[in-house]
């Protein structure tokens, strides 16, 4: 969290917490990388906490570490995993192809964005806030292209807790960027994942659901 390393280690326990708990409500194969959401944001949450630890404690070599790490989480794994993950449990046909389209999109992000981490370092600073020094990372047409992949997917999606999610998403990236534009990744992804609640939501209310859906049909 971009707060304090007691925060981040709350979230991240709590959230890993729930996590198990979604995987638990998953019924079928192609659910569980969208049930993971939650406890892969409480993992990111914990790296976080050890990444607060490292200035607190003066800790170069742990510094260095939790930056790339929660960088390639944040920069890296969710433009491509989070329209890979809706697509997965979408249904209805031409939604599924439109979630392709971001999932392109969303493997090109994490390619581009990949390359800049291996070929140009990341810095960590405390500025109120955790800051990650790289520019490149927040060029306006990258940017748009990220939120495509990892909010604007959710929108095609056919659940409307995953719509839920893709909107208030967006909604808190601009609530971020607001609060304090140089330290917004770090503040978005708290948010993000205490917004991955949502998810938990959607298993545990979309399976008490199903069996008066498969009756009425009946």
């Amino acid at each position: 969290m971009c707060f304090s390393a007691t925060a981040s280690f709350i979230a991240g326990v709590s959230l890993s917490a729930i996590g198990v708990l979604t995987l638990k409500k998953a019924e079928r194969k192609a659910e569980i990388p969208f049930a993971m959401i939650p406890l892969l944001f409480g993992i990111q949450q914990i790296i976080e906490g050890m990444l607060w630890l490292s200035f607190r404690f003066d800790a170069p070599l742990l510094n260095v570490t939790m930056t790339y790490a929660f960088t390639l989480f944040s920069h890296v794994l969710w433009p491509m995993y989070v329209p890979f993950a809706i697509g997965l449990v979408e249904t209805v046909a031409w939604r599924k192809k439109a979630i392709w389209a971001f999932r392109v999109i969303g493997i090109a992000v994490g390619l581009y964005l990949l390359y800049w981490i291996v070929r140009f370092p990341v810095t960590s600073e405390v500025d109120e806030h955790i800051v990650y020094v790289s520019p490149h990372f927040i060029k306006v047409p990258m940017m748009m292209l990220y939120l495509a992949a990892t909010c604007v997917s959710c929108f095609f999606s056919s659940h409307k807790l995953i719509n839920l999610f893709g909107v208030l998403a967006l909604l808190l990236f601009m609530v971020a960027y607001w609060v304090h534009s140089v330290a917004f990744f770090s503040i978005w992804c708290f948010f993000a994942a205490i917004l991955s609640v949502v998810i938990y939501l959607h298993f545990k209310f979309g399976n008490e659901r199903a069996p008066d859906l498969m009756r009425h049909r009946a």
